[in-house]
């Protein structure tokens, strides 16, 4: 069977904390959230993901965004769906919504390195469902659709560029890492300019260059080796200015956030 009745148990669930108890809608949309659980769900599953690890994807705001009334709990999850659905729920849930957005965002990052390749799946259809819808609306609105946030733009598009890196360096093979590659490049576009003007690129002359010289990106936080980097194009973190045997110039830019 495809459509369980664990998955469909989840749908209605989700919809009764989202709409039926309090009307949620997307950040100043006019468009129910539960469109988000929803297309996270879809993603999982063209992903074939488990059962559990789809039923978690559709239920993974349940704890976070539910009402005091009506407030969802990790015991609810498990009596309902089972432990592993709950705790995978309870993975991607921001703890503390009383820190800054700051902390909340830091500590998000770091609890990723700890995550299943389960909880990576869900967290990663959870960013490639909000950043797309993100991408989206940048290019029909432009700049005013980060006024939605807590954070201002660049912070926004520091913080997803870093989570993105996180996830894809903890499982490179996942399916859905070459998804979250493309979105990072698509919201590095956004930020380009912002961050070409504050994140200056560093120059390295062709002769010092070699592919185990130590480099570190200040738009995403990556840090390693040419030779060590695996899935980044460390050519859009670093420019390198190259000279001929002549010391005549031939300076070759790169775009600091993505080629």
């Amino acid at each position: 069977m495809i459509y369980t009745q664990k998955i469909q148990k989840a749908i209605k669930f989700a919809i009764k904390t989202h709409e039926v108890y309090q009307k949620q809608t997307r950040k100043g949309k006019d468009i129910a959230y539960t469109a988000h659980p929803l297309t996270v769900g879809i993603i999982l599953s063209l992903a074939k993901a488990s059962e559990d690890v789809i039923a978690a994807g559709i239920l993974h705001d349940t704890i976070e965004d539910s009402v005091e009334t009506k407030k969802v709990t990790s015991e609810m999850l498990t009596e309902r769906f089972g432990k592993n659905v709950s705790d995978l729920v309870l993975s991607v849930t921001e703890q503390d919504k009383e820190l800054s957005w700051d902390e909340r965002k830091k500590i998000a990052l770091e609890h990723i390195k700890n995550f299943s390749h389960d909880a990576i799946l869900v967290k990663s259809a959870d960013v490639l469902s909000n950043d797309l819808e993100l991408v989206d609306d940048y290019r029909k609105e432009g700049d005013v659709v980060f006024e939605r946030f807590n954070a201002p733009k660049d912070k926004k598009l520091k913080s997803q560029l870093r989570v993105i890196a996180a996830l894809v360096e903890c499982w490179p093979e996942s399916p859905l890492a070459g998804d979250l590659l493309t979105l990072a490049k698509n919201l590095q576009s956004i930020g380009a300019v912002d961050f070409m003007t504050s994140n200056r690129a560093r120059s390295i002359r062709y002769a010092e260059y070699n592919e185990n010289m130590e480099l570190e990106c200040p738009v995403c936080g990556w840090k390693g080796t040419p030779k060590s980097s695996g899935w980044i194009n460390t050519d859009s973190h670093v420019a390198l200015d190259l000279h001929s045997s002549l010391n005549r110039n031939f300076a070759f830019y790169k775009n600091l956030v993505g080629s």
